[in-house]
């Protein structure tokens, strides 16, 4: 299978690339034919046109209605499609999201394929008793020490909430410092308020080494639910959208309209209405500055309607967000979906087949950010750094098929095939073997490759063995280094900072 080439000029905004990075670029999976895409995104531009949107706060109001919008009698805000297209002219189709350290930057658009975390889990798995438990702040510390670890884990979104802070300004500024001295990898975080924004890009500023730093390396994304399903802005996330942006932050703004709940039952609806509501964040941002920087999560949930509840696991939820990377794709804007949202409650087959073709058709569509994917469980309301090790095992051998084949004349060498089969009668010993043995193949780490008999030897360990014995050795590891002890010391003197040294 031939690599796809990108299919639109891509415009770059934010930092330039560190050091030389293999991209993985999906988008040879494409579930919608270009005519349904047509009628999907026709659909959802007819939706802000006609229904249009409610809740927009009074001055974003205002700048869309300067920007062309128009005003229903009921109050709701449409949005001609000349205005959505004007304003995606101007909006970059690729994004450069920073790491702390250049070398860790990530290109974020065009097709490019990244994986990462996210969610909001209030509880972890023990793996040590197998209970179920509050997170604590040294949870979300761990599961960042563990993405540090994960060279298939691309960036980190908060993956839970600190229990044990009910301060909402305590909560954010130490989730933001306990992800940031965790990785060094891009990272993201939500806020309780929009004023919290401002002090922690202050702290930021503290660990990069000076004021204004962050401005110009921007490796916190600010994530941002920007609407609530179906068709309402939700305007503190408008406020945070308003300062994030000013302040310099990269945003990823989120539609997760549940099908048959809060979007459409039919998968086409979900989707159309949640690329309303994307680009309906779209003229907000363009609103405050034309042109900025943006990720897009366009991520249709599906509820099991049986009982309402959320079914992240379902091959509904697969191949819908599969479709939504699609969508975003065609319209230009770097985006993101959700894929991996077991609805287990354990490391077990279910677990594994969930996440496993969710994640493959979410990267093979050509997702550039693949949120929830690793080290959650119960439909994302546990996680587990021994499923983020596993789960990062599983990543490696996805991206390694979202690479696909090499077919050139290196590749299909007859003197090669006429040499083996006239001298040894075999490859292995062959340079090109030797040259292509780590380049073109992935080797797991926990996977057990072994015969049955030297299993039994060993020790007959299972993957969640295995996966616990790599989660102790990483943390029993000296932490990342790249938060200097000086710049700690400065922000433990400045913020409330609770986790532990």
């Amino acid at each position: 299978m031939a690599r796809r080439k990108v299919r639109r000029q891509v415009k770059t905004r934010g930092s330039d690339l560190g050091a030389a990075q293999e991209y993985y670029v999906g988008g040879d999976l494409q579930p919608l034919s270009e005519t349904d895409v047509v009628r999907i995104v026709t659909h959802a531009f007819d939706i802000l046109a006609t229904v249009g949107m409610a809740g927009l706060p009074e001055g974003a109001a205002n700048r869309a209605l300067a920007a062309g919008a128009t005003r229903r009698r009921d109050g709701r805000l449409c949005f001609p499609k000349d205005m959505i297209q004007r304003a995606l002219a101007r909006a970059p189709g690729q994004v450069v999201l920073p790491g702390f350290t250049p070398e860790r930057n990530l290109r974020i658009g065009g097709g490019t394929v990244h994986i990462g975390t996210g969610g909001a889990a209030v509880q972890v798995l023990e793996a040590a008793t197998g209970k179920f438990r509050e997170c604590h702040l040294g949870d979300l510390y761990d599961l960042m020490r563990v993405l540090e670890a994960s060279p298939n884990i691309h960036y980190g979104l908060r993956p839970v909430v600190a229990r044990n802070l009910s301060d909402p300004f305590e909560l954010d500024v130490n989730s933001a410092f306990a992800c940031l001295k965790a990785t060094s990898k891009p990272i993201g975080i939500s806020f309780c308020e929009a004023s919290h924004i401002d002090p922690i890009i202050d702290m930021f500023d503290i660990a990069l080494g000076y004021e204004g730093a962050f401005r110009t390396q921007p490796f916190c994304m600010a994530v941002i639910v920007h609407v609530v399903p179906p068709l309402t802005y939700a305007a503190e996330g408008i406020q945070m959208l308003e300062k994030a942006v000013s302040a310099g932050m990269i945003p990823q703004i989120c539609s997760a309209g549940q099908a048959g709940a809060t979007s459409p039952v039919t998968l086409a609806g979900a989707l159309a209405q949640g690329l309303a509501e994307c680009l309906a964040g779209l003229v907000v941002i363009d609103g405050i500055q034309s042109g900025a920087p943006c990720i897009y999560a366009l991520m249709p949930f599906i509820s099991d309607l049986r009982t309402g509840a959320m079914s992240g696991g379902g091959g509904e939820a697969a191949i819908a967000n599969a479709a939504a990377a699609q969508l975003l794709a065609h319209v230009g804007l770097p985006s993101t979906v959700s894929a991996g949202m077991t609805d287990s409650k354990l490391v077990d087959a279910q677990a594994g087949y969930e996440k496993g073709y969710s994640v493959a058709l979410a990267g093979h569509a050509g997702a550039d950010m693949i949120n929830l994917s690793v080290g959650m469980l119960g439909s994302i309301m546990v996680a587990s750094p021994e499923a983020m090790v596993i789960d990062d095992d599983m990543c490696g051998a996805i991206l390694r098929s979202v690479k696909g084949i090499e077919v050139s004349d290196a590749t299909l060498d007859l003197a090669a095939v006429e040499r083996v089969v006239t001298q040894d009668g075999h490859y292995l010993g062959a340079a090109e073997t030797l040259k292509r043995m780590k380049s073109d193949y992935y080797y797991p780490t926990l996977a057990d490759r072994q015969s049955v008999d030297d299993w039994i030897d060993t020790g007959s360990h299972s993957i969640w063995d295995r996966a616990q014995s790599r989660v102790q050795e990483i943390l029993k590891a000296p932490p990342s280094t790249h938060l200097t002890e000086a710049a700690e010391a400065r922000i433990r003197a400045r913020f409330p900072i609770r986790l532990e040294h």
